[in-house]
């Protein structure tokens, strides 16, 4: 018998909490491995992923962070020489964060170290199931942002 989608939707909150612990704990290793803090290695995940270098007030919208937690975040991740700061070309008064070459290539080591068997994990998909989960993925994103941001705001007394 097929499930019904309140027994369905019982089951995913579990699972996704797992899920979401299993992310969160796999992100600790991995910091673990390059010996860094884990927001650190995801400030850097998320660098890797724009077109180029970045203002410190666009790691704060990447990263959820306030502009004094973000400035803290790029002075940790300059000292340990993996990223560096510059002044825009086009604008003097900005200045821009970009990731150094060598800690690009070891970022990229790990990813592509642990990427054989992210592909394998998802060999036997089909491509609708493949669309499915990157909606899945980019809701899931979306619902993160706006959670982030109501946590931001709201008063840490309150439930």
């Amino acid at each position: 018998m097929t499930p019904s989608r309140d027994e369905l939707m019982a089951r995913l909150w579990p699972v996704s909490r797992r899920y979401l612990a299993s992310y969160v704990l796999f992100n600790q290793a991995v910091a673990d491995h390059l010996g860094m803090h884990p927001t650190d290695v995801q400030c850097l995940n998320l660098l890797t992923l724009e077109d180029g270098p970045v203002t410190t007030g666009r790691i704060a919208e990447l990263t959820g962070l306030t502009s004094g937690s973000a400035t803290r975040l790029v002075d940790r991740l300059e000292k340990a020489g993996l990223v560096t700061r510059r002044r825009d070309e086009a604008d003097r008064r900005r200045v821009l964060v970009a990731v150094l070459p060598d800690a690009l290539r070891r970022f990229g080591e790990v990813w592509r170290d642990l990427g054989g068997d992210w592909a394998a994990a998802f060999a036997e998909d089909s491509e609708a199931e493949l669309a499915f989960l990157l909606r899945h993925m980019d809701r899931t994103v979306e619902l993160s942002h706006r959670q982030i941001a109501r946590l931001a705001h709201k008063d840490p007394e309150s439930p």
